[in-house]
């Protein structure tokens, strides 16, 4: 299902782009973000795993862009995030006698097939920078 984290995610690094210099806390994203600073964490540990942001601990530490902004693109950040859109199915097995109930599922399946490929393909062309410069 879909979820806020690709919000969080998209806030996180335009707000580290917009410090290159400087380490920010969880606390600080946080207070941007209006959010809980585990939550901020989370995400933070997903892009630290993509190799996408560093961290420093300590008294000044923080998280700082590991990446030039130009050269991450919002699908890569959305493929981080989600593999896919799930918009999800109904949590009852269709009726098999119906004929709606019988192929719903599969047609959905490839609704949410294009419907993926529309948002990579809107995402592709649009780089952490293009976005982080609208603020």
């Amino acid at each position: 299902m879909i979820s806020g984290k690709f919000a969080i995610t998209i806030h996180i690094l335009t707000l580290l782009h917009k410090f290159p210099n400087d380490y920010l806390s969880s606390e600080y994203i946080a207070g941007s973000i209006n959010l809980n600073p585990v939550l901020v964490r989370k995400e933070i540990a997903n892009l630290k795993a993509h190799h996408i942001v560093e961290s420093k601990e300590g008294k000044n530490g923080g998280t700082k862009l590991a990446v030039n902004a130009a050269d991450l693109t919002l699908k890569q950040i959305f493929e981080m995030t989600f593999e896919t859109i799930g918009l999800g199915f109904a949590k009852n097995q269709p009726n098999p006698d119906c004929p709606v109930g019988k192929n719903i599922n599969q047609h959905l399946e490839m609704l949410y097939s294009e419907m993926n490929q529309n948002v990579s393909k809107q995402l592709e062309g649009i780089s952490l920078e293009d976005f982080s410069n609208q603020f």
